[in-house]
């Protein structure tokens, strides 16, 4: 099957954010007297957005809306103030998006991050490539898995899905390739499992960045 382009999914993909949303997530909690988590808990609390792990972090009986609408304001200004602290490229990333630059593979970025951090990251950490498209999660635009920005960004390329390909580190990503058509990869040097992503419906699942390359 012939590939035409790559979207990637941003954080447990191409950048490693965990600590920083960890250790930010863990500060807005601690102000408020709420217990923190370890890092591997927040494996599974990222990857819906910000409110959705806001909402996971707190206590069962502080989950109501309004304590909520305050944390995710909290996080934005704590993460705002602290993502970059620990953050860093993958080892294999910048061999892997050299060797599809080469190619002449356009290459986009869609992620449940709000935009705004989204587009800050890439900017400050993967200047060195061009990204046709970078998209965070936006207002009035449903988050992953639903697969509507998928198809924004193949309409925006002028691609059928199935041309492209679709890496990600979650169920999340993987929901999102097979509900869009495209081909689905899993990442794992991210933050999920391999089972994870065989039963969200991977066709391939790859151990290093550069793995990528052999599927084209």
């Amino acid at each position: 099957m012939r590939f035409d382009a790559v979207i990637f999914d941003l954080d447990g993909t191409l950048l490693d954010t965990l600590e920083d949303i960890a250790d930010s997530a863990n500060t807005i909690l601690a102000r408020h007297g709420h217990p923190q988590h370890s890092l591997d808990d927040y494996r599974y609390f990222v990857g819906d957005g910000v409110r959705k792990l806001t909402r996971r972090i707190l206590p069962e009986t502080a989950r109501d809306d309004a304590t909520v609408d305050k944390m995710v304001k909290e996080f934005r200004r704590e993460y705002d103030a602290n993502w970059n602290n620990k953050t860093t490229v993958y080892p294999g990333v910048p061999g892997m998006l050299d060797g599809l630059t080469d190619r002449g593979l356009p290459l986009s970025i869609f992620s449940n991050k709000p935009d705004d951090f989204t587009k800050k990251c890439v900017t400050e950490l993967l200047a060195t490539w061009s990204f046709e498209i970078i998209m965070g999660l936006r207002k009035g635009v449903p988050p992953k898995p639903d697969p509507l920005g998928a198809f924004e960004i193949a309409k925006q390329l002028g691609l059928r899905p199935p041309q492209i390909i679709f890496v990600g580190d979650t169920s999340i990503d993987m929901k999102t390739a097979v509900a869009s058509g495209m081909f689905p990869v899993g990442a794992l040097w991210g933050f999920r499992t391999a089972d994870e992503l065989q039963l969200s419906g991977a066709q391939a699942i790859i151990e290093k960045p550069e793995d990528v390359l052999y599927l084209l």
